[in-house]
């Protein structure tokens, strides 16, 4: 079951990176998501965020992957402030832009 759930992931976030326009990506290693419903309280919390266009989350590995419409920067600031009011804790983050 797990197997199925991290190939379905997989052949989404490549999908959406391919159809969205040249925005960034960032991926944000994030600590605390444990379940479905974490995941959906910091996809809830992300998706308000003005230029946000996707957010996928990976709970196996901690990953949430955001992209942005084209021109939108977001800094490691304001994502470790959009993790922390969702009640997580931001690792890291890396970004890079898309296609």
């Amino acid at each position: 079951m797990k197997t199925i759930a991290q190939f379905l992931t997989g052949i989404i976030m490549l999908w959406s990176s391919m159809v969205l326009s040249a925005g960034t990506q960032y991926d944000l290693r994030v600590d605390g998501l444990s379940c479905p419903f974490c995941a959906y309280g910091i996809e809830k919390k992300l998706k308000k965020t003005k230029g946000v266009d996707a957010v996928e989350i990976d709970l196996e590995q901690g990953v949430v992957v955001v992209n942005t419409e084209e021109g939108v920067k977001l800094s490691e600031a304001q994502f470790k402030q959009l993790v922390k009011d969702a009640g997580f804790t931001l690792r890291s983050m890396t970004e890079k832009p898309l296609p």
